[in-house]
């Protein structure tokens, strides 16, 4: 294992503990995304509605019109209890809080009434005692509120045994309640409270507390309350965890058991909002007496008497998205026990999660780390669609909710990281490669390689190339009076100031070749005007060598300058990979490679640094170049026309320049004529190149012994000069 790679597991590792130990502490948004997870998958297989024998008796907008605003006088109440008695309610249970006297009471009408004998108030029928006779010996549920003052609690009308540990403490506290009118307190049959999430800021209602606690006392809510007044029981049976308190296993409410989470709630399977579950209160309060279609209805249900109307504000929504009222969904949790379609999230469930996060994530971390990232996004990809899969099938066929989006966010946020850190140690180390090679090959090869997945094969193609080669002057004299680590270090001075200028103006660094230097322009990639770049290049290297002299670089002291050749010529020649399949170089080969080396050895015999040919020169503008004649080169059959150049477009633009070009012309006539006028001339040439730059003193001073590299000029050459 690499370095990198342990550094890239060490953080991997410390992401998965952090996400491991956020998950362990289920922050309210991982709570938010598992509720919402499993809203989804009730959306998607709801709990099928079935015919039960729950009904709510529902004080709906057409109720409300027929009787009057709420709240209705409590002997029309008394009024409703009697008829769903009458027609066989096994249970009724009010979502309707009774804490205040009925304010429509004829007694309470007189007393509050100004100049009305008090005594006579007495004489008249109190609507709560109604009520409360009413309610008495039938089995009605009577619900109460929570309160955040006070300490008032309500009794509890039916008995608790437990197995395992006291679960007293697992469900919601309950710190104060809202009190009931005494006699309908002592008359019912039952007590529940009505809040369905109290605590929870959600306003989806996803799981019901069946009961409430004070610490000592479990108080149960009303659905459970109405189930067991319907079946006659007298006790709750809850299960506890058999070595730990204060956690709810099931519950066991007459012949029913109901699995509860760990804080005694029930997770709602809702059906969608169906009009068979309601009753209107006006069809049971009808004076003729309910229909036998209502009375069929009721006979032998539990009846949930609340309000479906929006102004008394008693609306809630459903995992399904679905805006009920709050009573309707005292009625599922009801039908849901009776029908035996339970969702249950284990105990276990969260530990699970925590391990799977951390023993995947770990997984991840090693695939990522150690493998391709393609194989490692499959592999997540598969861990991801195995987390849907395995939690959707829970549910579909046990019911059981299983949270498949905190492994996978997890996951995918490890496999994110990972293959960042990842990322950007290939990037940094492509970033070093690239460095590293480019002081071999030019940034428009290394592009090529990098985006043409043919570049390294083997072969090549034919093109018009512009080939340098640089050579140093005596360096054979020069290495034998050094140290071997002295012309080493020579050398990398030297090449690496004078290669720069090639990569610099678009060139490809062929190969150094001992104290020499091959370069080309126009491969691998085309590059406009490629012999004028090729000739700058020359220029600058020229200027180079003069500043690293001047400082006296390579410490051989003042007298002590060193010289370069550079020969340049522009032809067909053969470029590509070349070598054996295992170990090649990006090279060119061909006559114009030969014939730019005999080029630069022709600058000894030429007196001078930098030499081109004419088929450079005709592509080459605004330079100041001059004839050096026409040079048997080794290997040619003819001659090949070279040129010199003396400098760049500042110095063509010079009239000093001017000046010796026209000289230098007559030169050129006088030596293709055997003219006796040519010494004279050489002489005055050598007193205008002084003017232009001193590098020229020896090129004119060999002319006089090379005269036959002037003779039988060929046409084009003339035509040249004379332009």
């Amino acid at each position: 294992m690499t370095r990198v790679q342990q550094i890239g597991v060490v953080i991997g590792l410390a992401i998965v503990a952090l996400l491991t130990i956020l998950r362990a502490g289920d922050p309210g948004i991982f709570k938010l995304i598992r509720g919402v997870t499993f809203d989804e998958y009730q959306r998607l297989v709801p709990r099928a509605y079935q015919p039960m024998p729950v009904r709510v008796i529902d004080i709906d907008e057409a109720s409300l019109r027929e009787f009057g605003q709420w709240p209705w006088p409590r002997d029309r109440l008394a009024l409703l209890v009697d008829r769903l008695s009458e027609m066989g309610a096994a249970a009724i249970a009010f979502d309707v809080l009774f804490s205040e006297p009925d304010r429509l009471s004829p007694r309470n009408v007189v007393r509050e009434a100004a100049g009305i004998d008090p005594s006579l108030a007495e004489k008249l029928p109190d609507n709560d005692e109604i009520f409360a006779r009413t309610i008495a010996e039938k089995p009605v549920v009577l619900g109460f509120g929570l309160s955040n003052e006070g300490n008032y609690r309500p009794p509890v009308k039916a008995g608790f045994a437990f197995t395992g540990e006291s679960p007293v403490s697992a469900p919601p506290y309950l710190g104060a309640s809202t009190p009931l009118r005494p006699q309908l307190e002592a008359n019912a049959a039952g007590l529940g409270h009505i809040s369905l999430n109290p605590g929870n800021p959600s306003p989806v209602v996803r799981a019901v507390p069946l009961f409430l606690t004070d610490g000592e006392q479990l108080y149960p809510n009303l659905a459970v309350e109405a189930l067991r007044v319907a079946q006659g029981a007298s006790t709750y049976v809850l299960s506890g965890a058999p070595d730990r308190a204060g956690i709810m296993t099931s519950a066991k409410i007459g012949d029913f058991i109901v699995p509860l989470t760990a804080a005694g709630e029930l997770w709602l399977y809702v059906t969608p909002d169906r009009a068979e579950r309601y009753v209107s209160a006006r069809q049971v309060l009808a004076p003729g007496g309910a229909s036998a279609e209502t009375a069929a209805a009721i006979n032998g249900s539990i009846v949930f008497v609340g309000t479906s109307a929006a102004g008394l504000q008693d609306i809630r929504v459903t995992a399904l998205g679905e805006n009920v009222p709050g009573v309707s969904l005292h009625a599922q949790a009801v039908e849901q026990i009776l029908s035996g379609q339970f969702l249950s999230r284990p105990d276990w469930a969260d530990g699970l999660e925590i391990l799977v996060i951390a023993v995947l994530g770990c997984l991840l971390v090693l695939v990522t780390t150690f493998v391709s990232p393609a194989v490692a996004l499959v592999c997540g990809l598969l861990i991801t669609a195995m987390a849907l899969v395995a939690s959707w099938l829970s549910f579909l066929y046990a019911g059981l909710l299983f949270d498949p989006l905190a492994p996978i966010v997890s996951g995918s946020i490890i496999h994110f990281a990972a293959t960042s850190f990842k990322i950007l140690v290939i990037d940094r180390e492509r970033r070093e490669v690239r460095r590293a090679f480019g002081h071999y090959l030019s940034p428009s090869l290394l592009h090529r390689i990098e985006h043409n997945r043919d570049a390294l094969r083997l072969g090549g193609d034919d093109r018009e190339l512009t080939v340098m080669f640089v050579d140093v002057r005596n360096f054979t004299e020069m290495s034998e009076r050094l140290a071997p680590t002295d012309v080493v270090a020579f050398l990398n001075t030297l090449l690496d100031a004078l290669s720069r200028h090639v990569v610099a103006n678009e060139g490809t660094l062929d190969k150094f070749i001992g104290d020499s230097i091959m370069a080309f322009w126009n491969a691998p990639v085309d590059v406009a005007d490629h012999q004028t770049k090729a000739v700058r290049t020359a220029l600058a290297m020229r200027e180079t060598l003069a500043e690293l002299n001047a400082g006296d670089a390579f410490g051989f002291g003042p007298d002590q300058e060193v010289g370069i050749g550079i020969g340049i010529h522009t032809g067909l020649a053969c470029v590509g990979n070349m070598g054996a399949k295992t170990r090649f170089n990006y090279s060119a080969v061909g006559d114009a490679v030969n014939v730019a080396a005999r080029i630069e050895s022709s600058c000894k015999e030429v007196g001078f640094d930098i030499l081109i040919s004419d088929s450079t020169a005709r592509s080459v503008q605004g330079m100041a170049l001059i004839e050096a004649g026409a040079l048997p080169l080794k290997g040619k059959s003819s001659r090949t026309q070279i040129l010199a150049v003396v400098g760049g477009e500042r110095i063509a633009a010079s009239q000093e320049f001017a000046a010796l070009e026209d000289i230098h012309r007559q030169l050129m006539q006088a030596l293709q004529t055997h003219s006796r006028n040519s010494r004279k001339l050489i002489g005055t040439a050598k007193l205008r190149a002084v003017q232009v730059t001193g590098g020229l003193a020896e090129f004119y001073q060999r002319l006089s012994g090379r005269t036959d590299h002037f003779r039988d000029v060929p046409e084009r050459v003339e035509k040249s000069a004379a332009d």
